[in-house]
């Protein structure tokens, strides 16, 4: 059968629980549709737990298709990039009740990792050292933030990074742009703070608007000037032995800081990182590899994430699910790092709701023993780590020790 849709001729064929979908993409008009026509797969699985369909756009996978001979075929797999189609998370039901492990206690067991206390402590070192490098060398660390548009969220991102910036003694400077700026204005706003010797952090906050391309955006920004720990370069070079990046992603980099200053051991403990995002999950299992974890990734396509997430000495999510870590997903003694913050309506707060994170923390803490709250947990650890990664850059930039 086939069909038009948003620019796609699909034809539709079922194997097993497999779902193949062979699309051919085209741009222009419908006439010269012939010469453009592009071939791929797009892959769905049926009947997965707790599962959504995927919409159309966002199950085209790019592979090769059957129409080619297997004879002119080399290699099978097709290219990464056009693997990635977007996790579809679907939390459990809402339940009053849940089966506990064994062992748990009815009553609050676990110790609350103070992320707030800790990244003031880490941003009062940091202020004490921009100090000290303005009075031995007359110089201090500068960070240039780009902003695209008026979304309230990132705009209130902005603003606390740029007070944090002011209290520790750090040179800001932001880049305001239109909503409907073009590629290369933005890409002007970049080479403006690249160039500049006194800035040695660049960020450009995300989300951008979706006629702006976050990947060929993030690729043309320095590594050198990389404080966001974002750039291809210093992502492999995380991932690789041997390496050391420039910088680090500064939430999973503050994961790791809450684990070593509460006295977590990492060597050798089981970690499962909930969620693969390029900002928080995927570099957050590398960091913990690094550390000589085994890791275990959970996604929107794994089935019983539970029975992995049960086992795990250590669990960091990232999925920006609420609730989504329930009670017995978790192993007794574990610790809990939870990156998500999630806004819930609440009437009866003065803004109209509050934060929760991706565990009920109600439930975690009758059974691991330690968990970040929300907020308060790694949200203040993660503009820490991006002061100390100015700050580093700075301390190379000027050979400062």
């Amino acid at each position: 059968m086939s069909f038009w849709a948003s620019g796609l001729v699909m034809v539709k064929r079922k194997e097993r629980r497999l779902r193949i979908i062979t699309y051919y993409e085209f741009r222009g008009s419908e006439e010269t549709a012939k010469t453009t026509m592009m071939p791929g797969v797009a892959l769905s699985w049926r009947n997965g737990l707790r599962m959504r369909r995927l919409p159309w756009r966002t199950r085209a996978l790019n592979t090769l298709n059957d129409e080619i001979s297997p004879s002119r075929q080399i290699i099978i797999s097709p290219p990464l990039v056009s693997l990635d189609i977007p996790d579809d998370w679907t939390p459990y039901p809402p339940s009053s009740h849940f089966d506990f492990p064994i062992n748990c206690s009815h009553e609050q067991t676990a110790a609350v990792i103070d992320g707030k206390s800790i990244a003031d402590d880490i941003r009062s070192r940091i202020g004490s050292e921009v100090r000290r490098m303005k009075e031995s060398i007359g110089m201090v660390p500068g960070l240039g933030v780009i902003m695209v548009g008026q979304r309230r969220d990132s705009e209130t991102y902005v603003r606390n990074k740029m007070m944090a910036c002011e209290e520790v003694g750090i040179k800001s400077n932001v880049a305001h742009l239109p909503e409907h700026c073009t590629k290369d204005q933005l890409l002007k706003a970049l080479s403006k703070f690249d160039v500049d010797p006194t800035v040695h952090g660049i960020l450009v906050q995300l989300p951008l608007p979706q006629h702006l391309d976050e990947r060929k955006i993030m690729d043309v920004l320095s590594p050198e000037k990389d404080v966001d720990g974002f750039h291809p370069i210093n992502i492999g070079n995380l991932a690789m032995r041997g390496r050391e990046p420039m910088f680090i992603p500064c939430t999973p980099k503050g994961c790791i800081e809450l684990l070593l200053r509460s006295g977590v051991e990492i060597v050798g403990k089981k970690a499962a990182v909930i969620g693969r995002s390029n900002i928080v999950g995927l570099p957050a299992s590398l960091l913990l590899q690094r550390h000589h974890a085994t890791v275990s990734i959970v996604h929107a396509f794994t089935k019983n994430p539970e029975h992995i997430t049960c086992e795990a000495d250590i669990v960091v999510t990232a999925a920006g699910v609420p609730n989504l870590v329930r009670g017995n997903w978790l192993k007794p003694g574990a610790v809990v790092i939870d990156v998500g913050t999630n806004p819930v309506e609440d009437p009866s707060c003065e803004r109209g709701y509050r934060l929760i994170g991706d565990v009920c923390y109600e439930e975690a803490v009758r059974v691991v023993s330690a968990i970040t709250p929300v907020p308060g947990g790694v949200g203040p650890m993660t503009i820490a780590m991006l002061l100390s990664n100015t700050l580093d850059s700075a301390k190379r930039a000027y050979a400062f020790t």
